[in-house]
């Protein structure tokens, strides 16, 4: 197999290095040098080059990214989620093809340098498995461009939409790789019994689990509890994530320092976008504790809201402006939580700059890592097992 060097490659650290690159994986990291080199040369000129993003929460099957504009219907009364499930389904009856709008939502992550994803799809009673199906057979489509973990969603609910419970375990040897869970208080109302059936799939089939929950306040701090005993009681310390995850930010200090530490001795990522709805959980807090927080896009111009860019260095941007990031070592912070920190959640594989690694990373017009955070340059080069899928906007397939 030929060998790539990617030479004058700009590390974190400022150095300039020569990237060896064989069977999609990192094989050396050298100073840059000046000499000849057998192999195929690519160079970076520069450019700072970092791992590969990792959308870490997206929705592929509900985006109207690129197609007919949807404009945002409020809810009537604040947020409720009842509400927004049900304009959900109203505007997705309308929608172009899937498959037409997860693949614009999926080049346009790619775009910007997102080379591993975690997606949600809707599977409960009311559409049964048509979505997966779908999603299932995109992601085979782009399996050389980006990989792609799914995640069984019940949007409607697990104990509302009957055959959802089935349905899900069905999804596992369908194809989805992750259990997800919903609001198992404030939507189903019997917090027991919900997680019975996420956690009795998840152990039943050997898989990871990731739970939205949007409940605010002492609700959510409630059931992040439960979430954590069952985890523990399981032993899938490191396999269960929560998203959203409001109600951590809704707490007094003290209150959110000590459930934090309950979090970080469970080993649950919290995944948080950041949004600016809501109260989100306070980042530097639950990282000082120990807990891995972890981000994605969420919703891209969808029934939820109209905003997304598919591009995690901008919400690495977004998470450090919410939370108050101004020092290099707080923007590093928020760099992490869109690379390393995802890849910790979803337990990737050879993941980084190092030798061994996956040869997936993305080349930045930046001169360091808290530039890059503020600016989020665009017309980066993307490179996935060493072969370029994306440059000036575009992706590229085999």
């Amino acid at each position: 197999m030929t060998k790539t060097i990617f030479t004058n490659a700009k590390l974190a650290d400022g150095t300039l290095h020569d990237i060896h690159v064989e069977n999609g994986r990192i094989t050396g990291i050298q100073p840059a040098t000046e000499a000849s080199a057998s192999g195929i040369v690519v160079d970076i000129a520069g450019d700072l080059l970092v791992p590969g993003f990792v959308e870490g929460h997206i929705h592929l099957d509900t985006s109207f990214y690129g197609g007919k504009w949807v404009p945002h219907r409020p809810c009537t009364n604040g947020f409720d989620v009842h509400e927004r499930v049900a304009f959900q389904a109203e505007n997705m009856a309308k929608a172009e093809p899937m498959a037409e709008r997860a693949i614009k939502q999926l080049e346009l992550c790619v775009s910007h340098g997102t080379l591993q994803m975690r997606s949600h799809v809707m599977v409960d009673g009311s559409i049964g498995l048509k979505s997966l199906e779908t999603i299932l057979a995109v992601r085979e489509q782009y399996r050389d461009v980006i990989d792609i973990q799914l995640v069984a969603f019940p949007q409607s609910g697990i104990l509302k939409s009957p055959g959802t419970p089935e349905l899900l375990d069905e999804a596992i040897g369908l194809g989805a790789d992750l259990i997800g869970g919903l609001d198992p208080a404030s939507f189903d109302r019997d917090v027991s019994a919900n997680l019975d059936v996420v956690f009795g799939i998840a152990e039943k089939r050997g898989v990871d689990a990731d739970i939205h929950l949007h409940e605010g306040g002492t609700m959510g701090a409630f059931t992040i509890e439960e979430i954590c005993a069952r985890t523990e009681a399981l032993g899938m310390q490191g396999h269960v994530s929560i998203s959203h995850a409001y109600g951590l930010g809704d707490l007094p200090v003290d209150a959110a320092r000590k459930i934090a530490a309950r979090i970080a001795r469970s080993g649950i990522s919290i995944m948080t976008n950041a949004p600016g709805h809501h109260s989100f959980p306070p980042v530097a807090l639950l990282r000082s504790e120990g807990v891995n927080v972890f981000s994605g896009s969420d919703n891209i111009r969808d029934s939820w809201w109209p905003y997304g860019d598919g591009d995690m260095l901008r919400r690495a941007e977004i998470i450090g402006y919410r939370s108050g990031f101004f020092t290099d070592a707080e923007l590093q912070a928020a760099f992490d939580i869109v690379t390393t920190a995802g890849a910790k959640a979803l337990r990737l594989d050879g993941y980084g700059i190092e030798v061994g690694a996956k040869a997936d990373f993305v080349a930045i017009a930046a001169e360091h890592v808290a530039e890059a955070v503020v600016g989020f340059p665009g017309n980066r080069k993307v490179f996935k097992q060493g072969r370029l899928v994306a440059d000036q906007g575009q992706v590229r397939q085999k």
